[in-house]
């Protein structure tokens, strides 16, 4: 006789512990990894020139202050709802929990519509123009919900393979640049030229909008704390799997920047939904170019697939605790997956995937979880007289400050971003605001009967 599934306070099953640290580890890094530096490199190049590895450097330093919270974070309260649980625990004011987990949520939502246009985009390309972008978007989103609900294993398998596939790709670039740095080629000038239109605060303002499109590509260290309840021994695997991820990924970006601006002019680099192509094309190595976008597919693949899987597993940790119906909780029997909050994140990503292009859902993103990210490191400063009975890592005081100051600074109108972006976000929070309003409704009628 098999024995009894554990069970969560909502009588569903527990979700299974299938994580150990060296998954876990790629799973960060797969997260990170992707979209952001696969479809958003050029469009850094456009608002900053030639600098372009600039920004992503600030980004890596803003992501280690804020990944430093997050550990912190989970190490105390290993659930998988992330931020909500910390924002409800440091502040204990449900409608702000509610907006930051709606935020979260909204953010991976628009992470995943992004990953989507870029695999219908020049990626695309180079086997077919034949096919609508949007339809191409939608059936890719929906085929990635069917592999969230197989399984967390299954995912996290599939996962592995596609991070190493995209590293695979971003190695082929770095080889591309070290044939150029040996060879002579390239041109070394552009590395220092910073274009952003003007000098004093225009170039403040230019550098500052470069970052905070340039930090969509740090986005997914966040997520894999939501993962917290289908990990061994969270308290002690997350700190190494975290670190470790963000220090890869940053090291990474950086030097892709510097080949990137190395090989190909900004403007050129700027015209491209496929700017990493344009550097494999530049780089004289006969490298295959259907190769490398197949590459390419494979990496913004895997940035839609964890987002979709993150996103429903807030949902289901928002439902567990009580700040979404339990609906949003239901789990399936025999995969134990998150089916409800599964289907309810593929429908909204399907619906974002219409409104706007890479850059627009990318720069949405990362204000998005900016103005979370700043209440998370709040949160660890606020929650520091909440004691646990076990161990955990601790991060120093000035880190959280550091990064409190550096998000909002991100996400306020210094970093110069489209007004498209303000507005996409605040429709969304009007739509949060509705369904808070709909579930304390629920919740009233259901305490009165």
């Amino acid at each position: 006789m098999p024995a009894p599934q554990p069970t969560t306070s909502t009588g569903e099953p527990a979700l299974r512990r299938a994580l150990g640290p060296k998954l876990l580890t790629l799973f960060v890094i797969g997260d990170i990894l992707g979209t952001g530096i696969y479809a958003t490199t050029g469009k850094v190049a456009g608002k900053v020139g030639g600098a372009l590895w600039l920004p992503f450097l600030i980004g890596f330093v803003v992501a280690l202050l804020t990944a430093a919270s997050y550990v912190e974070l989970v190490g105390k309260y290993p659930k998988a709802a992330g931020a909500a649980l910390y924002t409800q625990k440091a502040f204990k004011v449900p409608f702000l929990t509610f907006v930051v987990a709606f935020m979260v949520m909204c953010s991976g939502l628009s992470s995943a519509a992004a990953s989507a246009r870029a695999f219908s985009g020049d990626y695309l390309g180079e086997f077919t123009d034949a096919l609508p972008p949007t339809l191409v978007a939608v059936l890719f989103v929906l085929a990635l919900a069917a592999i969230s609900l197989r399984g967390v294993a299954e995912s996290v398998k599939a996962n592995v393979v596609l991070t190493l596939v995209e590293l695979s790709g971003l190695a082929v670039i770095l080889s591309i640049g070290a044939y150029a740095v040996f060879t002579g080629g390239g041109e070394p000038s552009r590395l220092t030229d910073l274009d952003t239109g003007g000098t004093g605060y225009a170039l403040i303002t230019g550098v500052l909008g470069a970052t905070a499109l340039g930090f969509f590509a740090f986005v997914g260290f966040e997520d894999s704390v939501n993962m917290a309840e289908e990990t061994h021994d969270p308290a002690r695997t997350f700190p190494r799997a975290i670190f470790i991820g963000v220090a890869v990924t940053g090291t990474v970006y950086v030097l892709v920047a510097l080949v990137s601006s190395l090989l190909v002019d900004s403007r050129t680099l700027e015209g491209s939904s496929g700017p990493l192509l344009e550097v494999v094309k530049a780089g004289g190595v006969g490298f295959p170019p259907e190769l490398f976008a197949l590459i390419a597919l494979f990496a913004v693949t895997n940035s839609a697939l964890i987002n979709i899987m993150m996103a429903s597993r807030l949902c289901y940790g928002m439902a567990n605790e009580r700040i979404l119906p339990r609906a949003m909780g239901r789990v399936l029997a025999g995969r134990r997956t998150p089916w409800a909050g599964i289907v309810f994140v593929t429908v909204l990503a399907v619906g974002l995937v219409s409104t706007g292009e890479i850059q627009g859902l990318g720069d949405t993103t990362s204000f998005l979880l900016l103005c979370v990210f700043a209440v998370v490191n709040i949160s660890v400063l606020v929650l520091r007289k909440d004691r646990v009975d076990h161990r955990h890592f601790r991060t120093p005081t000035a880190l959280p400050v550091l990064g409190a100051i550096t998000s909002l600074i991100l996400a306020s109108p210094l970093a110069d971003r489209a007004g498209d972006v303000y507005i996409r976000a605040g429709i969304l929070l009007l739509i949060g605001i509705g369904l808070w309003v709909l579930n304390r409704a629920v919740m009233r009628a259901r305490d009165r009967a």
